[in-house]
């Protein structure tokens, strides 16, 4: 059967595994979407504006 290092790397590994797959799930629902709505919502707000460089 396993020895006790090999069950802890196998721990490690399920752990970092489950840590990769949520992190994933997170920016797929949460981060990727704010981001694109706030570009969205930028260029929404500055359309239209143009800024003029005066020295």
């Amino acid at each position: 059967m396993f020895e006790f290092d090999q069950y802890l790397g196998f721990l490690a590994f399920l752990t970092i595994l489950t840590i990769g797959f949520w992190l994933m799930i997170f920016l797929l629902t949460f981060a990727i979407p704010y981001w694109v709505g706030g570009a969205v919502m930028e260029m929404i707000k500055y359309r239209g504006k143009k800024i003029e460089y005066k020295p």
